[in-house]
């Protein structure tokens, strides 16, 4: 069965539209809310006897005007603490009210400071910059032997803006969760967005290949009739790797505890709007493209 994709551009256009310009909005209106890895602060990790509740070590600590905890469990009886930056004396009272609990052993105990979470916001944005040029180059490189009726530069830039909707999307639904739920936007939210873009461009080299296959296989054949064809026949591929890859992540989000949590959510975001984009909206884009170089 040939399945018409072309024949609903618009209405991929306006449903990507409205989930990008939300994403834009969100982010815009509430902002991101930095983890300590960017904004400084303290990182406390410690090893108890009997780990006790989240809730028991917040009600012990609540007096110390701390500020906004961030408690992590780790292995079978750690945790660890991401507060504002303290001192001394204070690091020695948080331990001393957790011994309350039950025996401890710190394990480490960080202090990373506003100019180090600036240096590391900037060096961030750069590297996921570099990144997508690397991207381009490596798509323009690999097109390059594609002339009509897109040249291969064409096909990555095509393939940077669909890159930059599957990260755009997670980052503004990371915006209202850091809203409404507190959730911090730290350095384990940032590897997976880049893990996106490299997994992501997988299936869009994937889905333009076919299409260049099917440019010199159908000779003579309008571009539309062979992007479409194009995108009927790496439909299953796209699908049942983008399953198998979201089986796996959902059980980490599951049972992978507090410290993968944020990591595997961010990787199934961005899985699923690489897997929609790359099917329907990267190849409808490349006709779109091809009709008004034609006008």
């Amino acid at each position: 069965m040939n399945i018409p994709f072309l024949k609903y551009s618009k209405v991929y256009y306006i449903f990507s539209g409205l989930l990008a310009g939300s994403s834009i909005i969100v982010l815009f209106i509430f902002g991101l809310r930095l983890g300590i890895d960017f904004t400084g602060g303290s990182i406390l990790e410690a090893e108890f006897e009997l780990r006790p509740e989240n809730m028991v070590i917040s009600e012990k600590l609540k007096n110390l005007n701390l500020g906004e905890i961030t408690i992590q469990p780790t292995g079978e009886q750690g945790v660890i603490l991401r507060i504002k930056d303290i001192d001394e004396p204070l690091h020695q009272e948080i331990l001393k009210n957790l011994r309350e609990i039950s025996g401890l052993k710190e394990v480490r105990f960080e202090n990373t400071g506003p100019t180090v979470g600036k240096e590391l916001r900037q060096k961030t944005i750069v590297l996921i910059i570099i990144s997508l040029f690397s991207l381009l180059i490596y798509m323009a490189f690999s097109f390059r032997k594609v002339k009509y009726p897109l040249s291969g530069w064409q096909f990555g830039i095509v393939a940077i803006v669909v890159l930059f909707f599957d990260v755009l999307v997670p980052i503004g639904i990371f915006a209202f969760l850091g809203k409404f739920y507190n959730t911090q936007f730290n350095i384990p939210i940032t590897t997976a967005l880049l893990t996106i873009l490299g997994y992501t461009i997988n299936d869009k080299v994937i889905v333009f290949d076919r299409v260049r296959e099917n440019i010199l296989r159908m000779r003579g054949a309008d571009f539309n009739a062979v992007v479409n064809q194009s995108l009927n026949e790496v439909l299953l591929r796209s699908l049942s790797t983008g399953t198998c890859t979201l089986l796996v992540l959902f059980f980490i989000f599951l049972l992978g505890g507090e410290t993968l949590r944020y990591f595997a959510l961010t990787l199934i975001l961005g899985i699923v709007a690489g897997t929609y984009s790359s099917i329907f909206l990267g190849g409808p884009l490349l006709v779109t493209w091809e009709k008004w170089r034609r006008k």
